[in-house]
């Protein structure tokens, strides 16, 4: 965990960026007992996304919303995931176009 001063350090962005990137809810540190934010590693590569994202040009509405949709990419793809282990399509299935059959007894 690193304080918001390494954290800008490491990231090459601003602590004043960092709070901001924060309250437009692009980032969301830990907050210790005292409220002091700790960024993690995986925060750090967040950070990098967001000023890659700014770099080519996006505005900060515009990196909310790939972000969003970046998000939305993996749950889905996840939910894929978790579909096809639960009812696997034979490649056969696919070559001759006929859909798997799951018998509804079990």
């Amino acid at each position: 965990m690193y304080s918001i001063s390494v954290a800008a350090e490491v990231t090459g962005v601003n602590p004043q960026m960092l709070r901001v990137y924060e309250q437009k809810g692009l980032l969301k540190p830990y907050r210790t007992e005292g409220g002091t934010r700790r960024y993690s590693d995986q925060e750090l590569d967040r950070i990098g996304e967001i000023a890659t994202l700014l770099a080519i040009g996006l505005n900060l509405a515009g990196v909310e919303e790939v972000l969003r949709l970046r998000a939305e990419n993996h749950r889905l793809q996840r939910e894929v995931d978790r579909l096809r282990g639960r009812a696997p399509e034979t490649s056969s299935d696919r070559r001759s176009g006929r859909a798997s059959r799951v018998d509804p007894r079990g």
